[in-house]
């Protein structure tokens, strides 16, 4: 979904700056961007969004071009069948759909704010209400459920959204969050095993194709009809109302408070 959004990015006419774990498979997405990038460009960059140390080296080196951030779209998002830690000792999927974003979201902050009108897009999940934010045990020491994980991670991503759209509040820039819809995308498989190909295969017809999966982030990220929105939840393109735990604003600002403890930064 991130090759799909990337590649809508740069038939916008915008310079699309690529995001990747891997280098290789960046190489492989960012030529099929190319060929397909109409009067935009893109290049990459590597960064590992299970890493801290990876996040900031790469925010230091995007922010040393002191170029404005247009629009930044969190769209990396991982799926554990078991247990898995990130080398900074966070559950993966916390620590990758949520923390490697805040943190990411953070450090760039400055330069999204030098736009005219920068955007914030957030990819979450519907999968954020069946999610609880388990503050006392984040990372599933005991326990451990890929539903509970992922719902966890996806709704964290909802309420981070919230609280930095009120951080937001008078300043040119804005953020927003999405449901994608299901979409048939590689998460969930293990690239190194190949475990959970034969469900993946199964389910695909079923399941929207990135191209669609990205129609939301791309009219979050681009259409006049949302300038100046923030703090929003979208699915199809239109507003959607968030239920329960997602409008609670005091788990918002706890998550808030937690998040820049676990990731060393400081408001």
């Amino acid at each position: 979904m991130g090759l799909a959004t990337s590649i809508g990015l740069a038939r916008a006419g915008m310079h699309v700056v690529m995001v990747c774990r891997s280098e290789a498979r960046g190489k492989q997405a960012l030529a099929k961007v190319l060929e397909n990038a109409g009067s935009g460009s893109a290049e990459l960059m590597v960064c590992d969004l299970g890493s801290l140390a990876d996040i900031r080296g790469f925010a230091a080196e995007f922010n040393a071009r002191g170029e404005a951030l247009d629009v930044l779209v969190n769209n990396a998002g991982v799926v554990s069948l078991k247990r898995e830690l990130t080398e900074d000792g966070f559950e993966s999927m916390i620590g990758i759909n949520h923390l490697g974003h805040y943190l990411l979201t953070m450090l760039l902050l400055d330069r999204i704010k030098q736009s005219e009108q920068g955007r914030i897009v957030v990819v979450a999940s519907g999968a954020y209400k069946a999610g609880r934010i388990r503050f006392e045990d984040p990372h599933f020491s005991k326990g451990f459920n890929v539903a509970s994980g992922y719902a966890q991670s996806k709704l964290a991503n909802i309420l981070f959204a919230r609280a930095l759209a009120k951080r937001l509040a008078g300043t040119s820039a804005t953020v927003n969050s999405l449901h994608p819809g299901a979409v048939a995308t590689s998460i969930g498989v293990n690239r190194d095993t190949g475990f959970g190909k034969s469900v993946h295969a199964l389910l695909k017809p079923f399941f929207l194709t990135p191209e669609q999966g990205s129609e939301t982030a791309l009219y979050l990220a681009l259409s006049p009809e949302v300038t100046g929105v923030s703090g929003r939840y979208y699915y199809k393109k239109r507003l959607q109302p968030l239920s329960g735990k997602a409008a609670d604003d005091a788990a918002a600002e706890r998550l808030w408070t937690w998040s820049a403890q676990a990731t060393g930064l400081r408001e």
